[in-house]
């Protein structure tokens, strides 16, 4: 007959896991992915180092199940501010403009999440997050083209150049004291607004 965990058992792992993941994101918003180690990780948390294996199989699983908590709250950010009032073209360059306000906040987990060197399954999420995002600004490139408020584009295209594009912009001010000032005027000449149909 198969070990069973006591729910009193469970829910102390399930604590401690939660308390892991914890101290992770503690550590990349300090030191980022290279001074996340799964031996810091386990200092930070109060726990043993085998007890963080214990949860995940090495550093890139754990900053993989942590970057998918941050993509989602991410995501879900960027959906709102694609909510608000205004034109198609508007309401990308305001999702952008939050993106990277709330990237700016934390700078250094934005780094490590966005471009810093990580292993393959870390940047597999990447390439999610991304897709993630791009079908998000997607949808309001096609509904500008649409209703005649940007010129004929293909939206995903778009979408994709754009995201990308301020991926790798992002990279200056994350990592020195560089402006997004050209952010949403780039953003709004990229859509072509304002440009005749």
């Amino acid at each position: 007959m198969p070990y069973r965990r006591t729910p009193q058992v469970q829910a102390r792992l399930d604590a401690q896991r939660a308390t892991i993941l914890d101290a992770a994101a503690e550590l990349l918003a300090e030191r980022g992915y290279a001074g996340c180690s799964v031996a810091a990780v386990a200092e930070r948390a109060g726990v043993a180092t085998g007890s963080v294996y214990r949860h995940f199989p090495g550093k890139a699983e754990l900053v993989v199940e942590l970057f998918r908590g941050v993509v989602n709250r991410e995501v879900e950010a960027v959906r709102e501010a694609a909510q608000l009032p205004g034109d198609p073209a508007e309401r990308v360059a305001t999702i952008f403009d939050v993106f990277a306000k709330r990237a700016l906040k934390a700078p250094r987990r934005a780094y490590a999440l966005l471009a810093e060197p990580v292993d393959a399954p870390v940047e597999a999420e990447r390439v999610v997050f991304r897709r993630v995002f791009r079908e998000v600004v997607a949808e309001h490139i096609a509904e500008g083209v649409r209703a005649g408020q940007l010129p004929s584009q293909d939206a995903t295209f778009t979408a994709s150049a754009i995201v990308g594009a301020v991926s790798e912009m992002l990279v200056g001010p994350l990592t020195t004291d560089e402006s997004t000032a050209e952010l949403r005027p780039f953003i709004l000449r990229a859509l072509g607004a304002g440009v005749a149909k």
